[in-house]
């Protein structure tokens, strides 16, 4: 597989370009980024090192032209941007980009009835199986129980809740037969009442180097049960991604996510 990583001098990028360099079937074919970067022209392993050949190069349509997927982790409107030239080129994406509006997502899904894509806000697989289990524990915690949902990352992330957080009200609200853009609280202040039974509630924290912790709370009348996934790697997210972008060898189209990539899906308990 000829893979392109964009941003490819942020943490991210560097994290998917070794993690690409390490991976059997995959080929680093190129690397991009903003026109703006003082790396524009040098080789992409030279942070490691190493002499790959590939050059950082703001040309995504020429860098994309004879590639067969992108992992992109950057930013809604640079991710919309190379989506379209991944079209263009009959491209396959894997987005790990967070912080999209609707118009934003409908634009991804649009772009998978021609490209296939993986679109996940974590493609990590701890965090997949962390999803799986919340479902689960949904299930079982239907009633008697508040959910809150509580993240924390480093203090220039600039979305906020993250998108992981997002997807894990999303799967506990599915699971309990909800909408979470109806039954989610997203702040407090002042005189808020009393909780009402029906709400999940999501804290934000932002500082330092946080990578990423999430802790879901169910908090019952007498006991709590946390489920929490914290990353001390970006590892963990290079690794899903390479898994990303191979599950995609071969296809034309569809949307999917790392619970597809995972199998989870179709796993039952």
């Amino acid at each position: 597989m000829k893979l392109v990583i964009t941003g490819a001098t942020g943490r991210m990028g560097r994290m998917l370009i070794e993690a690409a360099l390490n991976t059997t079937d995959i080929t680093l074919h190129g690397a991009l980024d903003n026109p703006s970067s003082l790396s524009i022209g040098r080789d992409a392993g030279e942070f490691l090192g190493l002499s790959t050949g590939v050059l950082i190069s703001a040309d995504a349509d020429s860098v994309l032209r004879d590639a067969d997927c992108v992992i992109d982790f950057t930013r809604p409107d640079a991710t919309l941007g190379y989506l379209a030239i991944c079209q263009k080129h009959h491209v396959n994406a894997v987005i790990g980009t967070t912080g999209f509006d609707d118009a934003g997502k409908a634009a991804i899904a649009a772009a998978a009835e021609h490209i296939g894509v993986v679109f996940a806000p974590n493609m990590g697989v701890g965090v997949n199986a962390t999803l799986k289990i919340l479902e689960l524990a949904a299930k079982i915690l239907n009633t008697g129980y508040d959910i809150e949902i509580i993240e924390a990352h480093h203090r220039l992330k600039v979305d906020a809740p993250s998108g992981t957080a997002l997807k894990m009200g999303e799967v506990v609200a599915t699971a309990l037969g909800r909408e979470l853009k109806d039954c989610a609280v997203y702040s407090r202040e002042g005189h808020t009442g009393a909780r009402e039974d029906t709400t999940i509630g999501f804290s934000t924290i932002r500082g330092g180097d946080i990578i990423g912790d999430h802790t879901v709370l169910f908090a019952g009348m007498g006991d709590r049960i946390e489920i929490s996934h914290k990353s001390s790697s970006r590892n963990s997210y290079a690794a899903g991604s390479m898994r990303a972008a191979l599950f995609l060898t071969g296809k034309t189209s569809g949307l999917f996510d790392m619970q597809d990539v995972l199998g989870l899906k179709t796993l039952t308990v």
